[in-house]
């Protein structure tokens, strides 16, 4: 089996190493519109990460982890606010700047400009910082969901620091950086490859990635792969495609 990154709509992503093993990013899934009813269910998951508290990154996560039972990697106040909630699971609470390996797994939190609450019946929940993530499997180019944000300049150092080689950028604008915010970000970064998100779920966002291939400079633009949802991009040594 071959690794593979796929995008299951809005900022959900699903990324299986190539030892089948599933790691599902913000899993957003039986209410996202974007979503295929095909891929509502998965068969399979091992570990979760999170960016941030919002129900449109975390809507599926308690029933994946009364389902499957994976480590769910996030924010320290996140991962406390959810073992609350559901009452069950595996939680590896981390913090931003921080790196932790688990089962050959590397993850490492960025910060990230937003906001982050977890939904209750008593109002929001505070679910600590909302964060980008840095995902490093040994023998892949790593991964960076920048999570729900604004450009900032310390990408440069997410850049310097950790070189992340496939960049995950929201571009739907209104609730994150649009597609200017986005392509400067993608300059800082200088990936290998950028896959566009958080865009065409609800009308008041970006409905294409249009405006964003047009704002990126003329170097990044053969970089930018724009996946239908669903569409398994193959995760290899020199990249994805």
């Amino acid at each position: 089996m071959s690794a593979t990154i796929t995008w299951f709509g809005h900022a959900s992503f699903r990324l299986i190493l190539a030892d089948g093993r599933v790691i599902f990013i913000d899993p957003w899934l039986a209410a996202n519109p974007s979503c295929p009813d095909g891929l509502k269910h998965p068969p399979r998951c091992d570990m979760i990460l999170l960016t941030h508290g919002h129900a449109d990154h975390v809507g599926d996560v308690a029933v994946l982890v009364e389902t499957f039972d994976p480590v769910v990697v996030a924010n320290f106040d996140l991962c406390a606010a959810l073992e609350k909630q559901i009452s069950t699971g595996r939680y590896s609470g981390m913090n931003t700047g921080g790196t932790q390996t688990i089962d050959g797994i590397r993850v490492t939190m960025t910060k990230a400009f937003h906001s982050s609450a977890l939904d209750s019946p008593a109002g929001p929940l505070y679910a600590g910082m909302p964060n980008g993530l840095i995902v490093g499997v040994d023998g892949l180019p790593s991964v960076y969901h920048a999570g729900d944000t604004d450009v900032f300049s310390d990408m440069k150092l997410i850049a310097r620091l950790f070189m992340p080689k496939i960049c995950i950028l929201p571009i739907g604008d209104h609730f994150t950086m649009g597609a200017k915010g986005a392509a400067l970000a993608a300059e800082f970064l200088q990936p290998q490859a950028i896959i566009p998100c958080h865009y065409k779920t609800f009308p008041l966002l970006a409905q294409s990635a249009d405006a964003f291939r047009s704002a990126l400079a003329s170097e990044l633009r053969d970089r930018l792969i724009v996946p239908e949802v669903g569409q398994e991009l193959a995760w290899t040594a020199t990249g994805v495609a």
